[in-house]
């Protein structure tokens, strides 16, 4: 669902009603009647609708996480908020870049339009900029030749999908200026290679027939994307590079989340 949409075409109708009343539809009516419960109605929302419109566009817009893609930094039931201006300010709607700001930053988590469908906002974290080579061997991230420093920091146990119960290694992992949390489940295969789609700029990218590894470069203009939860994410290994283009903005707070009050107020990083 395009909410962006449907903010839109309400703030337009109830604009649009306001304002022929107040240059035609008013005049018409006799001292003192009173106004049509229409007219009414959308003098009442149009403000409201239009501030709502103004803050989820152009500052700051609420999702909540659905799935365990980037545990351990975000949780499912997590309610985050992204910041809109961070990488450009865009048009509502058609999401077109108008004033150019900041660049995403490896080690940003990052919301954006999946590339196969952009109805569905992903978030994940920015592994590779443009021209960056990334290179996942053995649950080893390279960029440019450079192996990303990573150090273990215990496990992490939860229940996963079909009620299992999954152990991940946990390690702290930096990428750019700050650290952040990623884990990894030993035995699992880095990537695997059968659910790997038919992608632009598939030339780019080469895979292990094992499933040990892959090597991608980032084209100008994109985004090479992963989950913290390495090997419980559908990310850029397997649907290619985010343009440009589909970037919604910065995730960068955790505002509630019902089944743990405690995660409220987190950063994210």
């Amino acid at each position: 669902m395009n909410f962006a949409l449907i903010l839109f075409i309400a703030l337009a109708a109830t604009g649009a009603i306001w304002l022929l009343d107040a240059l035609f539809l008013k005049r018409r009516r006799a001292a003192g009647a009173k106004e049509p419960m229409l007219v009414e109605y959308a003098k009442s929302f149009f403000p409201v609708i239009f501030i709502v419109f103004a803050l989820r566009s152009f500052l700051v817009e609420p999702f909540k996480i659905p799935s365990g893609s980037m545990m351990p930094t975000l949780l499912i039931g997590d309610f985050i908020l992204v910041n809109k201006y961070t990488y450009g300010i865009r048009l509502p709607v058609l999401n077109k870049k108008i004033v150019q700001l900041n660049d995403p930053e490896r080690g940003d988590v990052m919301v954006f339009r999946y590339p196969d469908d952009p109805g569905l906002d992903y978030i994940k974290r920015v592994i590779g900029v443009p021209g960056d080579t990334v290179e996942y061997h053995d649950k080893r991230l390279t960029v440019n030749g450079q192996p990303v420093p990573t150090s273990q920091n215990g496990t992490y146990s939860y229940v996963g999908g079909g009620l299992s119960y999954i152990t991940a290694m946990v390690y702290d992992e930096k990428l750019g200026q700050a650290s952040h949390a990623m884990m990894v489940e030993p035995g699992r295969p880095s990537v695997d290679p059968r659910q790997v789609m038919s992608f632009p700029n598939r030339e780019n990218c080469s895979y292990n027939a094992d499933g040990e590894g892959f090597a991608c470069t980032v084209p100008a203009g994109h985004y090479f994307m992963m989950g913290d939860n390495r090997d419980q994410s559908n990310d850029s290994r397997y649907w290619g590079f985010v343009p440009d283009e589909n970037i919604v903005g910065k995730a960068f707070y955790i505002w509630m989340n019902f089944d743990d009050f405690g995660r409220i107020g987190t950063t994210i990083r």
